[in-house]
């Protein structure tokens, strides 16, 4: 186990159950937060996770729901709160991740990757933010990408939706500082993670042509721990920032 620096604490992961979210449900677990592992649909791999931070000697429930509903948003929510007591830490990392040319991109299909990233954004934080004010270091994190600010071709909709929240991070960084909650924006690079179920089924083609310093890829575990780093007491004057993951493909 490391440090228990978020003992007491109670956070909310979408899109937990597998790569990026369920790195960060397992580490925040790891710190001593209990957690909501948030799934649209997938209740096994949902339960998996919460199985996985069980037997570390984490608290971890499951729930289900579509964050790009508004009822289903404040759903989960209020049932984190109702079987967890509180609520301290919103993490928004649900997000659908496709590649199509612009020319032959459906409507249907833009306004599907913009529900999830953008608008689930807006309703988890507008529903967490009560009882985000009832805690004492409440913090919303939003997981951003690379392409936001490199852009790529056939993406459209996801770097929009991405870039999307870094405006929004910004926003509510301006209304809620004062309040006490902090607002900030993880930016993962190349992630080493198992896409076939959330994009055109392999690698987006941006890889082929986007180089580290570093030489490698990153893995979830290390997206993770920026959010613990955000999510923790020494982050307390940070707000409305991005931290980008990203082994030095993108110098802002």
């Amino acid at each position: 186990m490391t440090n228990r620096e978020l003992e007491g604490r109670v956070a909310l992961v979408t899109g937990a159950s597998r790569n990026i979210g369920r790195s960060i449900a397992r580490t925040l677990a790891d710190a001593g937060a209990k957690i909501a592992v948030v799934a649209r649909s997938d209740r096994a791999a949902a339960e998996a996770v919460a199985h996985e931070i069980e037997a570390m000697g984490g608290s971890a429930i499951v729930l289900l729901g579509d964050v790009a509903q508004e009822a289903d948003a404040e759903q989960l929510v209020g049932e984190t709160v109702k079987r967890l007591g509180r609520l301290d830490l919103l993490i928004n990392n649900a997000a659908i991740r496709r590649e199509a040319p612009i020319e032959t991109l459906a409507f249907s299909d833009w306004r599907e990757v913009m529900g999830v990233t953008l608008d689930g954004a807006f309703l988890m934080s507008r529903a967490a933010i009560p009882h985000l004010l009832a805690s004492d270091r409440g913090a919303i994190i939003n997981i951003g990408g690379l392409t936001a600010y490199t852009g790529a071709a056939h993406r459209a909709h996801v770097i929009s939706a991405k870039a999307g929240l870094d405006g929004f991070t910004k926003a509510l960084a301006n209304e809620l500082g004062s309040r006490g909650v902090t607002v900030n924006l993880v930016s993962p690079g190349m992630i080493d993670t198992n896409r076939a179920h959330s994009s055109s089924g392999g690698d987006p083609a941006h890889h082929n042509t986007t180089r580290t310093l570093v030489g490698r890829r990153g893995t979830p575990e290390e997206v993770a721990a920026a959010v613990l780093y955000l999510a923790g007491s020494n982050a307390r004057f940070v707000t409305g920032q991005t931290l980008h993951v990203n082994g030095g493909a993108f110098l802002p």
